[in-house]
């Protein structure tokens, strides 16, 4: 048997790739509540973690977290909880730590306001930090990957989905985010490629230049093939790997034909993706049955097809094993990163590539140099409540350089946060409105109001966000449709009670206690100064009944007693309205509605139900909000019966328009 050569890891990632869930932000969230409750048990509050992870897993389940059953729910267990650990929201023994009792009572106050210098939400600026301060150990070396990442952004500007995927997880010291940074800037000038930059690191390691001699030097045997392959699980997980060397050998050196359709067959023996680069790098795009007639002319002209001799073939082969096998694995580990990266909300990723906000970037683009030293060292406030000077002095935070700078960044000055506040709200609504021009424009908006009424949730998990819950999602559509209506005027982006990731999609339901959205509108178009209240649910038939009528009502009533001499009036959306939600709605046309103490009251209340089919219709036609304000108005003072009134005061009016 050949010696074994141990795999030793050269990359990082932050979590496990077994949990990668939709709704990350609220699952870690659910998390904690759960873990909370769970430890304040008296029979599990003191005992070790090893004991408790099978109790845990039923906990979960019992929750609604899971589903199914495992058939090692310890395991399941482990893999839950490990990124919580990670990032230092739960500590060794999984008891709840300081930062995660903060994100806990955030969660459970609604309270994600941007208290800090960076305008960030609370939730997001608390996984800021901890991200900050997340260290990996990577074969020995100890990384903290947000800093590399951070430091890596403010020399390159940018990273690229496939710098980002297959060269940042390399930086594991300041010697190789050197080298890292120096490649990515060549590739960018055309003078050599990722692919080779990857390799180079690669075959810079210790274990992997054993590998390379011993397989230069043995005869190939199957066991030879699972010793260098160096597989992570298990050496036999590489041993579909002996009979397609063989056979590519065959191929290549003996220039057999006949060998060819079985090397396409043994293709399909190697794992994962490594499987998927073997078979474009091989044979692209060729048909199985335009091969059998080719023989060795169906393989591509490339360097391993190309090999003159044993030793440049075996060079080749080696090389694009490990290459494959670590863009395979690193492929793995981009969605991962992402989702740990996109929780801090500084970062974006469009267009193919990532780069951090404005404020972030200008705040971390002034202190990455610093910061960088500590981005290979522990940080021993992982699991404390640490400010940013506390977890590196060079982010003591300074609203004038920071403001300096950003008045820098566009040729103005600033001086004070209200001047900043209107940059970025600027440069936001460029953003969102580029957005909604992009992935969002009027025809997708009315196909994905199509798709929320027949509830296709892959689609629309696949086409808005997978960070949200369809609800979530309806509510931000509805938004952006309202703000089309009104001929992309008013300050949605507050108006909407949601959550948004920097990238401006949503990631959480809005908070409690009030109206959807909040609409304001100025006095023009025939229309006079009013508030108008977006209620938008999916809910149906004899839920809508049970879960609509009093919040609906409630949140109106709330609102007018509030604003006194202010109209306002409301709008409940949904994809299907029972007959008994829009009489219990009109019957509020005359209704009294008391304070919760009972010393005052309004008299009357405007809800207008509206269908999504409306909403699509109004879209198509161009009707504008200031149409549509007339025919609620003229719907609200109607007298006709409840049974025909939305059919004929509403419905048909929009059709009518529309036609028009």
């Amino acid at each position: 048997m050949a010696n074994d050569i141990p795999y030793k890891s050269y990359c990082w990632s932050i979590g496990t790739t077994s949990y990668r869930t939709k709704n990350f932000n609220r699952s870690i969230e659910r998390q904690l509540q759960l873990m909370r409750e769970f430890r304040l048990k008296p029979e599990n509050a003191d005992r070790p973690w090893a004991e408790l992870q099978k109790p845990y897993y039923y906990c979960l389940k019992e929750n609604g977290f899971l589903k199914g059953n495992a058939g090692r729910p310890q395991k399941d267990a482990r893999e839950k909880v490990s990124g919580l650990a990670c990032i230092g929201l739960l500590d060794e023994n999984r008891n709840v730590t300081k930062p995660g009792m903060m994100l806990i009572n955030a969660v459970k106050n609604g309270d994600f306001r941007a208290d800090n210098i960076l305008e960030l939400p609370k939730d997001s600026y608390i996984y800021l930090k901890q991200l900050l301060k997340t260290s990996v150990n990577v074969g020995g070396y100890t990384v903290r990957p947000f800093i590399v990442f951070l430091y890596l952004e403010s020399k390159l500007k940018y990273l690229t989905y496939d710098e980002f995927t297959y060269l940042l997880p390399l930086c594991t010291d300041i010697n190789s985010t050197d080298e890292i940074i120096g490649g990515i800037l060549k590739a960018r000038r055309g003078q050599s490629g990722l692919d080779g930059i990857l390799i180079s690191v690669i075959m810079g390691k210790e274990n992997y230049k054993a590998a390379y001699r011993k397989f230069m030097d043995d005869e190939v045997t199957e066991d030879l093939i699972c010793c260098i392959g160096m597989n992570r699980k298990s050496r036999s997980y590489d041993k579909p790997y002996y009979k397609f060397y063989k056979l590519l050998e065959k191929a290549v050196l003996e220039k057999d034909g006949g060998s060819v359709r079985g090397l396409f067959e043994a293709v399909k023996g190697i794992s994962g993706r490594q499987r998927v680069y073997w078979t474009k790098y091989l044979f692209g795009t060729m048909s199985k049955a335009k091969l059998e007639q080719s023989g060795c002319a169906a393989l591509k002209k490339n360097e391993i097809t190309s090999a003159a001799d044993i030793s440049e073939f075996k060079d080749i082969f080696f090389k694009k094993m490990h290459l494959f096998k670590a863009k395979s694995m690193l492929g793995d580990y981009f969605d991962l990163n992402r989702r740990y990266f996109n929780i801090t909300d500084i970062t974006i990723f469009e267009n193919g590539r990532v780069c951090l906000d404005i404020l972030p970037g200008i705040f971390f683009g002034e202190t990455a140099g610093g910061l960088i030293k500590s981005g290979f060292e522990k940080c021993p406030l992982l699991t404390e409540n640490a400010g940013m000077e506390e977890i590196a002095p060079c982010l003591k935070e300074d609203a004038g350089r920071l403001y300096t700078a950003l008045g820098r960044k566009y040729g103005i000055e600033v001086t004070c946060a209200e001047q900043a506040h209107g940059i970025l709200k600027r440069e936001k609504y460029k953003k969102f409105n580029k957005l909604i021009d992009e992935k969002f424009p009027r025809s997708q908006i009315v196909n994905l109001l199509g798709r929320f009424e027949t509830r296709d949730d892959e689609y629309l998990r696949k086409n808005i966000t997978d960070n949200a819950d369809v609800p979530t999602m309806f509510e931000y559509i509805i938004a952006i449709a309202w703000y089309m209506i009104s001929g992309r005027k008013g300050d949605v982006l507050s108006y909407m009670n949601l959550s948004l990731e920097a990238g401006l999609l949503p990631k959480s339901h809005a908070s409690g206690g009030a109206a959807d959205i909040v609409y304001e509108y100025g006095a023009e178009s025939g229309c006079p100064e009013h508030s108008l209240l977006i209620e938008a649910t999916l809910s149906e038939k004899t839920n809508q009944r049970h879960m609509e009528m009093e919040p609906v009502s409630r949140h109106l009533g709330n609102y007018m007693l509030e604003h006194p001499g202010r109209k306002a009036y409301c709008v409940f959306t949904a994809t299907y309205l029972d007959l008994n939600v829009i009489s219990d709605f009109r019957s509020r046309k005359n209704a009294e509605y008391f304070a919760a103490d009972g010393s005052k009251s309004v008299q009357g209340m405007e809800i207008i139900p509206l269908q999504t089919s409306e909403i699509k219709a109004a879209l198509e036609g161009g009707i504008n909000y200031a149409e549509l304000y007339k025919i609620f108005d003229c719907a609200f003072k109607s007298g006709e019966k409840t049974s025909s009134w939305y059919k004929n005061q509403i419905s048909c009016r929009i059709s009518a328009r529309r036609e028009t």
